[in-house]
């Protein structure tokens, strides 16, 4: 199968170390393509940035054609969007890896970037019936493009909450709520003494099994294909065939 991975912001290396995480956990079968829109912005930090991360998204599924896709932005940028304009199972690596938390801990907590993500990650736990689930969403007070720069001491602001996480909400399990962090989530599980989920290699696993078992998105309601319509101004190359 080929999955069409989709980082939503604009910047290259942090495509290429979720791109290595994908392949990490991919059968032998499977083709990973590791993708990021020309046009947006180089990180996504809350609602605004998020906006104008879609249009990408959509063009980035319109160039190939792809068994499944997944959305590797924590903030599941655009998922809804995204299950309209294919019958293809997409998979928001947030959703991907709250779902996955809950099948190894009775309760898990968030680590994430900056507090200004905290409120949507909160609205999509409490959109997937997950709410209940997770003891809190920390902000590790991070900006995403840290993660990428050499030399940060990113990874070492991240552990410290995540041993706060530990010690305060009594999480049995950590989930890292970026893509950025990909490469740190088994060292961080070795350092920690618990199970840490990157959404990325989530998502690539029920991916898969998705395609296994032939199972696709429904396109009875909210999920229908968007109806045939002319965009105008710089849409237009978006517009749906109907």
């Amino acid at each position: 199968m080929r999955i069409l991975v989709i980082n939503p912001n604009t910047t290259a290396s942090m495509t290429a170390k979720i791109g290595e995480a994908a392949a990490s956990v991919a059968s032998d079968a499977t083709e990973i393509v590791a993708v990021n829109p020309a046009d947006g912005p180089p990180s996504i930090e809350g609602y605004f940035d998020e906006i104008f991360a879609i249009p990408g998204i959509i063009a980035e599924m319109a160039k190939a054609q792809a068994d499944a896709y997944v959305i590797a932005c924590f903030d599941d940028t655009g998922l809804d969007a995204a299950r309209c304009a294919t019958e293809a199972p997409v998979i928001g690596i947030g959703e991907a890896a709250f779902h996955m938390a809950s099948l190894v801990a009775g309760k898990f907590s968030v680590v994430t970037t900056l507090a200004r993500s905290v409120p949507a990650i909160e609205h999509n736990l409490a959109k997937y019936g997950l709410a209940s689930r997770c003891a809190k969403v920390r902000s590790s007070d991070v900006a995403v493009l840290e993660l990428e720069r050499p030399g940060s001491n990113a990874r070492h602001r991240i552990s410290q909450e995540i041993a706060r996480a530990i010690r305060e909400d009594h999480a049995e399990a950590i989930v890292l709520g970026c893509a950025g962090m990909a490469d740190l989530a088994r060292s961080l599980s070795e350092e920690h003494g618990v199970p840490v989920l990157d959404g990325v290699v989530c998502a690539v696993t029920l991916a898969e099994s998705l395609f296994k078992v032939g199972l696709k998105t429904s396109k009875i309601g909210g999920y229908a294909a968007p109806r045939g319509k002319r965009f105008a101004g710089i849409f237009a190359p978006l517009s749906p065939a109907g």
